[in-house]
């Protein structure tokens, strides 16, 4: 094979037709799952980018890089000490382990661009006929001058000025340009190049000198042998001495595949080309092109297109009129009468012709699109290139594997290349509108570059991790914290542990509240961090969590009395408010300040001032913090005998989990009516107040350290919502986390139990939910339609659906970039995370449970 390279200088690229071309990596437009209005507004900013090429022939190209698992542990490991973090080695070495054998891709966007150039027509050609000569003959090529080199750099200028608008554009590097053509050469092989590596080589770029580009030879990078339909060694071997029907090989008609040999090996390759479009076609359906991403495997796309602009366009269908008119006619003197197509024709014309006098800035685009599968044998590229056909067939898409002409579909997705005149047939005329629903420079995909592995991606129809990095958040100016929403059973709890135990695991801090009956949290942690975890047992009282005592000053004071009002449901702009806080002001200024001391204050005030309404307060709320304080639940708060909580101590370890297990709360349908409220039990309304404690000396924890991550965990968060104070706290948290490099990760079954801040959050999952009207506020939590059906079904039958083995841990992800998609926790294969992390009765942990699918 000839390579089409002669000269690459910069993202400029001379072919050997003496045509340049100036190359960009594009960054594409979120796709999936999007509002209505916003999905409009991406196809009116692609619409926008085809009309500012009119009477261009730009080629773009859309290819699926080959993801090593090397480079995701790389990802992984970034920005952190790895080799002073074993636990966070051991489960990186995990994942690429698991990830082994996997076909991953990334979705990568190109746009290659002529530039126009001072020389008329003729001596284009002429320079290309000298080009081919010159090769055949062996003769030196016509050389560039640095002052061609200085206007093409000046056009590349002006092009990427007025494409820049629409899509965001990085000018591709030499390398980049190289990795093209070799990524085409070695699809189907195992040692396809990287895509990583080729963006941070400085290899394959020209230089002037001595008033001339000069260039490294570019010859070993067409040393293969390209053979369509090509068969195995012994096969060739034996059909070359005898006819294919005595031979007992298969037609030559039949092998539409290309085999593709170099010094790698040999893979195959099959290419496809659209030879018809629906008539009409939805927009919600009318990606195709984005919907590739979807299928088992890679396929790569090229689109050759010509720009036509409004004027010439309408004369072309003013022309197609006036012949179909004269057929009308032809016909209508015949017996059978004119066929049905030729009305429909009519008013498909009718309508382009109108839509294009609409705007005079309208163009058509004139496109050949080419679908590229591969494998590593020739069964298997057309087992793939069938299924491909298939799906595009249920879509009315119509394609052809022309035989005799993959060479030449070959080389049109190599950039630099010339597109082959017989191509000419499959062309096919849209306007610019409508080119762009097709998905073309769309993509699915969420989460982080870098960070923790919590699954993959499924509207990936291979394998494409999904990394996560909140400790990473507060550093970009991000919320760090998280949420999610979701049925009982449907893997919250699964993905709370996998991003908690990873932040520890990365050299960061966690603290967690642990209500559960069983302290799975207490289990877990033991399981998955050792000895760098601390476990508080609150219920037991053998600490003291006394906000005077732990905090002390202005802090403890504020602390005290909000624990105070919620514990005893007063208000704190009311009279009973008001002596609270002279109590707790008194104490607090006092030497060893204790909420013990806060009762004797009361007591006292209530004896000195009898008779009047402020000692009436004293004694009434000196009466009711007595009851609290002699019940058992409440020593850890009043017992001044019990050492204190310190949050560098028992607080400062890699993982702390504060178990509550004892301590009851009210059902959750008394938080909605004050009354029903104050007729619940008292071991429950203490522990509704203690927990409010605990949760303010995690928040007091977290943010003593801000140059060390640590999230907060926070499952089942509507017991601390429901009240005033509690839901203060997490305002505050989720308000000044990020100065203090904090975050929340919030539990919930609802929307609305994350309280009236739940925008400020940053990471957003959603879980099975079988009920239409949480799905629905679910939805709406994601920046999603709550009224489309498709995604409430989605949301209630669709993800984790019960009983079905291999579908846990199905969920919807909004990332801060607002990034939205379809994931799959996984838990990597590491026994001291598997031992504990999964809560399902009688669950067991096989191997599988660590696999990708």
């Amino acid at each position: 094979m000839r390579t089409p390279f002669r000269h690459i200088h910069g993202h400029l690229l001379w072919s050997t037709t003496s045509q340049v071309w100036g190359l960009w990596r594009v960054t594409p437009l979120p796709g999936g799952y999007l509002p209505a209005r916003v999905h409009q507004e991406l196809l009116g900013r692609v619409a926008s980018l085809v009309r500012s090429m009119p009477g261009t022939e730009p080629r773009l190209f859309v290819l699926a890089a080959r993801t090593d698992p090397g480079e995701i542990a790389e990802r992984m490991v970034a920005g952190v000490d790895w080799q002073h973090l074993p636990a966070w080695a051991q489960t990186c070495a995990a994942t690429v382990d698991l990830l082994t054998g996997q076909e991953m891709h990334e979705r990568t966007l190109w746009l290659a661009v002529p530039l126009a150039s001072k020389k008329s027509a003729a001596g284009i050609s002429l320079g290309a006929l000298y080009a081919e000569l010159s090769a055949v003959l062996d003769l030196p090529p016509v050389p560039v001058s640095e002052a061609d080199v200085r206007a093409a750099v000046e056009e590349a200028g002006r092009v990427q000025t007025s494409l820049g608008g629409g899509l965001g554009l990085r000018p591709a590097s030499p390398a980049e340009i190289v990795w093209m053509l070799q990524h085409a050469v070695h699809r189907g092989l195992a040692e396809e190049p990287l895509l990583g590596d080729a963006e941070h080589s400085p290899l394959f770029g020209s230089r002037v000198r001595d008033g001339q580009l000069s260039s490294p030879s570019y010859a070993d990078l067409g040393e293969i042998r390209l053979a369509e339909g090509g068969r195995n060694l012994d096969e060739s071997t034996k059909a070359d001495r005898t006819p294919w029907w005595r031979s007992g090989t298969s037609s030559p008609m039949g092998r539409k595949w290309l085999q593709v040999e170099s010094e790698a090996g040999t893979g195959y390759q099959a290419h496809l080309v659209l030879a018809e479009l629906p008539p009409a076609v939805a927009v919600q359906s009318a990606d195709v092109l984005a919907q590739l991403e979807g299928m088992p495997f890679p396929v790569d796309v090229a689109v050759d297109l010509r720009v036509v602009p409004a004027k010439k366009a309408r004369e072309q269908v003013q022309r197609k009129k006036r012949e179909l008119l004269d057929q009308a006619e032809q016909y209508g003197a015949q017996p059978t009468g004119m066929p049905h197509s030729l009305p429909e024709a009519a008013g498909d014309l009718a309508e382009q012709d109108a839509r294009m006098a609409r705007t005079s800035v309208e163009v058509e685009v004139q496109s050949v699109t080419v679908l590229s599968v591969w494998g590593p044998d020739a069964a298997t590229c057309d087992g793939r290139a069938r299924e491909l056909s298939a799906a595009l067939s249920g879509g009315d898409y119509r394609v052809e594997r022309p035989y005799g002409m993959q060479e030449e579909l070959f080389a049109l997705g190599l950039p630099g290349a010339v597109r082959a005149p017989r191509l000419g047939q499959f062309t096919q005329h849209q306007l610019s509108e409508d080119w762009a629903a097709s998905g073309a420079l769309t993509l699915s995909r969420v989460g982080d570059p870098a960070g923790m592995l919590i699954g993959h991606d499924l509207d990936s129809g291979t394998i494409r991790p999904v990394l996560l990095n909140p400790a990473d958040a507060p550093q970009v100016n991000a919320s760090a914290s998280s949420a999610v929403i979701g049925d009982l059973g449907s893997g919250k709890s699964v993905l709370e542990k996998l991003v908690t135990s990873a932040v520890v695991d990365r050299g960061g801090r966690a603290i967690v509240i642990d209500r559960t009956p069983i302290r799975e949290w207490a289990s877990f942690a033991r399981a998955a961090v050792g000895e760098r975890c601390q476990i508080i047992d609150a219920a037991q009282a053998r600490i003291s969590i006394d906000p005077l005592r732990v905090f002390g000053g202005p802090v403890g004071a504020h602390y005290a009395l909000s624990y105070l009002t919620l514990q005893l449901g007063v208000g704190a702009m009311t009279a009973a408010g008001a002596v609270l806080h002279h109590a707790v002001e008194e104490v607090s200024g006092g030497p060893e300040p204790s909420m013990s001391k806060v009762l004797d204050v009361l007591t006292a005030l209530a004896a000195t001032g009898s008779g009047t309404s402020r000692a009436d307060a004293a004694a009434t709320m000196a009466d009711l913090l007595r009851i609290v304080a002699g019940n058992p639940l409440a020593a850890m708060v009043f017992d001044p005998g019990l050492p204190a909580v310190s949050l560098d101590g028992d607080m400062g370890a890699d993982m702390v989990v504060v178990t509550t297990t004892g301590l009851t709360l009210p059902p959750r349908e008394a938080f909605a009516d004050v009354e029903v409220l104050r007729q619940q039990p008292l071991e429950a309304l203490i522990g509704r107040a203690v927990l409010y404690l605990i949760a303010a000396i995690a928040r007091q924890a977290a943010f003593t350290d801000p140059g060390r991550f640590c999230l907060v965990e926070l499952d089942e968060c509507y017991w601390l919502t429901s009240s005033a104070e509690g839901a203060a706290l997490v305002h505050e948290i989720l308000h000044d986390g990020r100065k203090h490099g904090a975050g929340v990760f919030l539990g919930a079954h609802d929307e609305a139990e994350l309280g009236k801040d739940s925008g400020l959050i940053a990471y957003r999952f959603l879980a099975r939910t079988a009920d239409s009207a949480r799905a629905a506020r679910g939805l709406r939590f994601l920046g999603l339609d709550d009224e489309d059906e498709d995604l409430i079904r989605l949301v209630t039958t669709g993800l984790s659906p019960v009983g079905q083995a291999g579908r846990e841990g199905e969920m919807l992800l909004r990332d801060p970039r607002m990034q939205v998609g379809r994931i799959k926790v996984v838990v990597p294969p590491v026994a001291r995370l598997r031992e504990n992390i999964f809560t399902t009765p009688g669950r067991s942990r096989t191997p599988a449970e660590g696999s990708v699918r």
